[in-house]
């Protein structure tokens, strides 16, 4: 994200101490902003819908749990928003509890849906009795521990001292290494300026159902050399067997290898909706196969203009 971030707010999945918060407070254009939170993925993306915030940043996937599906399907659907950044985040997790809790005495431990799952062998060996209770975020999770709700909560560290609780024991997870993908989004307009490593976000809907459909879809990248990074079908709720393909893919809609691309999705698919292309957060450039080089169709263009004028 660029330009002037002084009086600009940015909308976050909260309250304050989300793992979310976290992902915007790194990003360099989010300083000296105003950052708001909002209860729900949903409240988030309606913020930056009605012109409340300039901005939002919300979790996309996780490297555990996969894809966060109410941001897919919000994204999916509704009035246009678009990507123009993404952070990783290393997630692990904290178990937060009362000043003179013990380990024994935690009978309900609270969480976000999403971080239940990767911290469910170690909840098992350590709170065997312990029933999970969900919450909206794992900040809110906490909130409800200080309020007296629920024994303990999963969270960042970092939410303990906000909200006057302690870390029972920290560096929870079940699989070392967790990261969780957040994506920047603003109202549409002109996509971040290619960097050559960038990545590029759209949604394919799918007319009547036949097979090979999926294949038809991947065809279209396949040919051109363009790596998908992440397909993930979703209801449309429009009835049984229609469905939606969600796609993450290497390039900028810059790249003549892209826009033919996309070009070969809008003849195939009942609709397609750009959500983005946007630098990657970790900085990786794709190997571009012989041939598929914006010069390669450059070249290619003007070998088949020759030939349809009889100068080849």
């Amino acid at each position: 994200m660029t330009g002037d971030s002084r009086s600009r707010n940015y909308a976050y999945l909260g309250p304050q101490g989300t793992f979310t918060e976290a992902a915007l407070q790194s990003l360099p254009d989010s300083a000296g902003g105003v950052h708001l939170p909002y209860a729900t993925v949903p409240a988030v993306l309606d913020a930056l819908r009605r012109d409340e915030v300039e901005a939002a940043v919300v979790a996309l996937e996780n490297s555990v749990e996969g894809s966060v599906p109410t941001t897919l399907d919000e994204l999916s659907t509704g009035e246009p928003l678009q990507i123009v950044g993404e952070v990783h985040l290393p997630v692990s997790f904290a178990l937060l509890v009362r000043p003179g809790t013990a380990l024994a005495d935690v009978k309900t431990v609270a969480s976000h849906p999403h971080a239940q799952p990767q911290c469910r062998r170690w909840l098992g060996e350590h709170t065997p009795h312990a029933e999970w209770r969900a919450a909206t975020s794992n900040a809110e999770a906490a909130q409800h521990v200080a309020d007296g709700h629920y024994d303990a909560a999963l969270a960042g560290a970092f939410a303990a001292a906000r909200y006057g609780l302690t870390v029972l024991a920290e560096d929870i997870h079940d699989v070392a290494d967790a990261v969780t993908r957040f994506v920047a989004l603003r109202r549409p307009g002109p996509s971040p300026l290619p960097t050559g490593a960038d990545r590029t976000t759209v949604v394919a809907f799918i007319g009547e159902d036949h097979p090979g459909a999926l294949l038809e879809i991947l065809t279209e990248f396949s040919v051109r050399g363009i790596n998908l990074t992440l397909i993930q079908s979703r209801p449309t709720g429009a009835g049984l067997g229609s469905y939606l393909f969600w796609m993450d893919f290497d390039g900028h809609i810059d790249d003549a290898r892209v826009g033919e691309a996309l070009m070969g999705l809008r003849r195939i698919c009942a609709d397609v909706r750009f959500l983005g292309s946007y630098p990657r957060a970790d900085q990786a450039r794709p190997e571009i196969r012989r041939g598929t080089h914006d010069a390669d169709f450059t070249e290619a263009g003007a070998w088949l203009e020759a030939v349809r004028t009889g100068h080849a």
